[in-house]
């Protein structure tokens, strides 16, 4: 039998509607370098939402999958790493979290 992980991430764009603008576009034309290493790190599914300037990521992987090991590889791919530089220029931690701390896993509260 076949399982899947599933994460829920939010963080928060910053509130500058030029900047969400470009935010969304980018997310539209995504790398094709991003796209491949968000495959071959074991994630299947990936969809980001947004209401104003709050995101909310929700992401399936394979059951091996482990979130420390996409971490060290994304740190040794300088695509991922210039990705993640250019998309920090539009978005800011969420409210109690640490300066420069990006997607903040979710805690499951309700199933149906």
């Amino acid at each position: 039998m076949f399982f899947m992980k599933k994460y829920c991430f939010a963080l928060d764009l910053k509130n500058d509607k030029k900047l969400i603008e470009e935010y969304d576009h980018y997310h539209k034309i995504v790398w094709p370098e991003i796209v491949d290493n968000i495959y071959m790190t074991g994630i299947v599914n990936m969809e980001i939402y947004r209401l104003e300037t709050r995101l909310f990521m929700i992401m399936e992987a394979i059951d091996s999958f482990s979130m420390e090991e996409k971490e060290e590889s994304d740190l040794m791919n300088q695509k991922v790493q210039e990705w993640e530089d250019l998309m920090w220029k539009y978005q800011q931690p969420l409210p109690g979290q640490k300066p420069g701390t990006k997607w903040v896993v979710m805690d499951k509260i309700f199933e149906l």
